[in-house]
């Protein structure tokens, strides 16, 4: 079988580093002196609990608990800084705006001034200059590259850098002179896919209860005070069952996101993300019906693909 981009580009992110350009994630700015205690309850993490210096992962829900969107929060004085799927930034941003009424805040877009570049392998904080900084996820630090200020984030795979956008391209161009691959979307997507981490717009959407998307651990705090759709989300952590799990899936053949699952005659949930990994397979992630458990096999839409599912991650 011939070697793909991908494939080369999934060995630069597995066995050295290689970087991506995903300045098109959205951006926004929380400033004043209530910022943490106004995004605390908007959020489902702990925003108040954070020092300067350290980042979390938190979604944003209806009252009814489902999700509108996804964010990593970074504190970095004087303020907050947050990104997250472009798809939705507007949703996120409109919660925000409509509950700052009654806190000393300020919030500011930052999506086309603010370049993200993200780096992943096992060379990752090498290549950054990121050595020094504390490997918990969602650590951050300010520092330089090029010449230019950038800010440091550690990830589950790497680092990524923040820069202002007019400076990505010599940011970009110092990665790659100390050893870094410029690598395609697909590379990291797969590492993602591996890891069993679903994305909001393509796994998720706005019917998704963090906890069918096994994002509790990671992204829901059950001691902080109140929050918008903490009643659903409580409620079903301490007394309920979730209706669907988030699970991955290893394709016999082709298939597409939004392709129907379904087990024997009946749906039990659609194709999210699909990645060829050079190590599993053909792999995707799908949130499906509980009475499909992984070990089961599902028929994947209609050209007589079918998948077995599988706990995550891969």
């Amino acid at each position: 079988m011939a070697i793909t981009q991908v494939d080369r580009d999934y060995e630069a992110v597995t066995t050295a580093a290689g970087f991506a350009d995903r300045s098109e994630r959205g951006k926004l700015a929380v400033v004043g002196a209530s910022a943490a205690a106004f995004l605390n309850g908007l959020v489902t993490n702990d925003v108040e609990a954070l020092a300067d210096g350290e980042g979390l992962y938190a979604a944003v829900l209806t009252p009814k608990g489902k999700m509108l969107g996804d964010l990593r929060v970074l504190r970095a004085v004087p303020g907050l800084l947050l990104d997250t799927e472009r798809s939705a930034l507007q949703e996120v941003f409109n919660v925000l705006w409509r509950g700052r009424i009654g806190y000393d805040v300020e919030i500011h877009k930052r999506t086309l001034d603010t370049g993200l570049l993200s780096v992943a392998g096992p060379r990752a904080r090498a290549v950054t200059g990121a050595q020094a900084l504390d490997a918990t996820e969602h650590a951050h630090a300010g520092a330089e590259l090029a010449g230019r200020p950038v800010r440091l984030i550690v990830t589950d795979v790497g680092v990524d850098v923040l820069c202002v956008a007019d400076d990505v391209e010599p940011v970009a161009a110092a990665l790659r002179e100390r050893g870094a691959a410029p690598v395609c979307d697909d590379a990291l997507e797969t590492l993602r896919v591996e890891r069993g981490r679903p994305r909001y717009g393509v796994d998720l959407d706005d019917t998704t209860i963090p906890q069918e998307a096994g994002l509790n651990e990671r992204a829901v705090s059950f001691t902080k005070g109140c929050y918008v759709g903490q009643e659903t989300v409580a409620r079903l952590f301490y007394k309920g069952k979730p209706n669907r799990h988030l699970r991955g899936l290893r394709l016999s053949g082709p298939a597409s996101p939004g392709d129907e699952l379904r087990l024997g005659e009946r749906p039990v949930g659609r194709l999210g993300t699909v990645a060829h990994s050079p190590r599993l397979g053909t792999i995707a992630l799908a949130v499906v019906r509980r009475e499909a458990q992984p070990g089961d096999t599902v028929a994947v839409g209609d050209a007589g693909t079918t998948a077995e599912l599988v706990e995550l991650p891969f």
